[in-house]
């Protein structure tokens, strides 16, 4: 592989809340042929009657600034122009910490769509949920906003108040959410023991070091557990993506050969093929991938390499759909360019734009209703009082996860992965 000359990103958004940056080839534009002079002389007529004619002053710089915005604006939902500030932000953003909210968004209609609020971050502690159009901040509407323009008005000095509205699904009202901006600590890789010998791995954002913190996740839950696991679920709910690197690195980690993703683009250097090396770091363990509408981009690139190579079951609901890959070219004043340059494809040649990924089991996030304390049931020995308890059925309570009561979804997968390995065992 060549070493870049430019970043590949694939987040939903750039220049949202903290954009994603990957190592790859560059991706050189192809040649358009000669200036169109005509449509040029147009530009700098239309740039003139502005500067002579428009009721106030404008500076130069903002108009071709917002001309260069609307260039990109009209291509895709991803492209855009990143001044001096948002790139700086981009970059910071990839080492996993970033000033904010803690919202991935896109542009949906003229407004903002959150794609997914991130772990332990402002947004997700408000109660902001994947798929919540955002139609004001602080009061101004959102509608036809740069996207530029609103990721300004979120951001600020850390401690200061901000009131997001947004309209949900099923809600017969807007929903006004006070939140206080943070500096955002993403730790993008957690883990832990849902049942013995059932381990637990959540990725909420792929950043430059989330396949480092996965080898020494599945480590310690190894060697916590004394032998090889049992099973794993692997929680890509609401992450919106991230490094295209973190998503080949965590794919990896549970492949020992075969093709991770292809991406396509007109350049040569956008023909990029990533390929797993001979290191399954569970052993072949049965392995569950937890997704839903918020699990975009990089997300999407781990869950359909796992289903193409049949090494997983993707489990929850249908993903975002966005299988394209952006490149950001910085330029010679301090700024960069955030640009559609391919698209990416999974190993059996599917692409996921705007179709998403299909999980293998369909599951909604239900809600659980507890059991009402006075409905009969049979009596049983636990509940004798004095009743002697097992030792071994006691150690292993405490090692389940007692928030499998609340998350339908990861009750189910655990649940599946326990079937998994009864039919494992009749088979042998």
């Amino acid at each position: 592989m060549k070493k870049p000359t430019s970043w590949i990103i694939g987040l939903v958004t750039g220049t949202a809340l903290g954009a994603g940056v990957a190592t790859g080839g560059a991706v050189v534009a192809a040649s358009t042929g000669a200036l169109p002079l005509e449509d040029l002389r147009v530009f700098a007529d239309v740039f003139g009657k502005i500067k002579s004619e428009y009721v106030e002053d404008v500076a130069d710089k903002s108009l071709l600034r917002d001309a260069i915005s609307g260039m990109l604006a009209g291509l895709d939902p991803h492209s855009t122009y990143l001044d001096a500030e948002s790139f700086k932000e981009v970059r910071i953003g990839t080492e996993g910490r970033f000033g904010g909210l803690g919202i991935e968004v896109t542009t949906d209609g003229g407004f903002l769509k959150v794609v997914a609020p991130i772990d332990d971050t402002p947004a997700s502690e408000a109660g902001i949920e994947a798929g919540d159009i955002i139609t004001q901040i602080d009061g101004k509407t959102m509608k036809d906003l740069p996207l530029g323009e609103a990721v300004k008005l979120m951001r600020g000095e850390p401690g200061s108040e901000i009131e997001v509205t947004v309209v949900r699904e099923g809600e017969d009202k807007p929903l006004d959410f006070k939140m206080k901006r943070a500096v955002i600590k993403v730790t993008s890789v957690k883990s832990r023991f849902l049942d013995e010998g059932y381990g637990y791995v959540r990725i909420s954002q792929f950043q430059s070091g989330t396949t480092e913190s996965l080898r020494k996740a599945l480590g310690r839950l190894k060697e916590k557990n004394g032998e090889n696991l049992q099973g794993l679920v692997l929680d890509l709910r609401n992450n919106p993506g991230g490094v295209l690197n973190g998503a080949v690195g965590v794919t990896d980690a549970f492949l020992k050969e075969g093709d991770i993703v292809f991406t396509r683009g007109r350049g040569e250097e956008s023909q990029l093929k990533f390929s797993a090396t001979p290191d399954d770091l569970i052993d072949g363990a049965p392995l569950v991938v937890l997704v839903n509408p918020g699990s975009a981009s990089a997300s999407e690139i781990v869950a359909g390499a796992l289903q193409d190579h049949k090494r997983a079951v993707i489990m929850g609901e249908k993903t975002f759909g966005k299988g394209s890959v952006q490149t950001i070219l910085p330029m010679s004043n301090g700024a960069a360019l955030k640009i559609t340059t391919a698209r990416y494809y999974t190993p059996s040649d599917r692409s996921i734009q705007a179709t998403g990924i299909e999980p293998d089991i369909q599951v909604a996030n239900l809600e659980l209703a507890k059991t009402k304390s006075n409905e009969r049931r049979r009596l049983r020995e636990a509940d004798l009082s004095g009743h002697l308890t097992n030792e071994k059925d006691k150690a292993k309570a405490k090692k389940r996860d007692e928030r499998l009561d609340e998350d339908f979804q990861l009750r189910e997968a655990l649940n599946l992965l326990k079937g998994l390995n009864v039919v494992k065992a009749t088979q042998q």
